[in-house]
C-alpha cells in the first residue's frame, strides 16, 4: 500500500514535469512571429490532461492523509491509537488538576468555618 502511494506520487511528479515542459513549449511557440496552431493545440491538450491528473491524484492523496489524521480506521497506521492515548492522558491530567483545585477549595471552605 505504501509503495503504491509512493509510485503514484512519482507519477504525479512526472506529470508536473510534463506540465512545465508543455507550458515552456507553449510560451516558446507564442514568442515566435508565426505560430504553429496545431502544435499549440497538442501542447495545450497535453497540458490540460496532465494538470487534471495532477489535481485528481493530489486530491486523492490529501483525502487519504486527512482520513488517516482524523482517526478514522486505517490499516497499518498507529496514529489513531497514539492520538487516542495522548488525549486520554491529557484528560486524566486535566481531571487531576481540577480535583486538586476542588480539594483546595473544600479545604479553604472548611478552614473559613473554624
Amino acid at each position: 500500500m505504501a509503495n503504491e502511494r509512493l509510485r503514484i506520487l512519482e507519477d504525479v511528479e512526472k506529470d508536473i514535469a510534463v506540465v512545465l515542459q508543455c507550458a515552456g513549449n507553449i510560451v516558446l511557440e507564442l514568442s515566435k512571429d508565426k505560430h504553429n496552431a496545431s502544435f499549440l493545440d497538442r501542447q495545450l491538450v497535453q497540458f490540460q490532461t496532465s494538470i487534471s491528473r495532477v489535481e485528481n491524484e493530489l486530491g486523492a492523496q490529501i483525502r487519504y492523509l486527512t482520513q488517516v489524521a482524523t482517526g478514522q480506521p486505517h490499516e497499518g497506521s498507529t496514529y489513531s491509537t497514539r492520538k487516542d492515548c495522548q488525549m486520554s492522558l491529557n484528560r486524566a491530567e486535566y481531571a487531576k488538576v481540577k480535583l486538586g483545585e476542588l480539594g483546595r477549595t473544600c479545604e479553604a471552605m472548611l478552614y473559613d468555618r473554624t
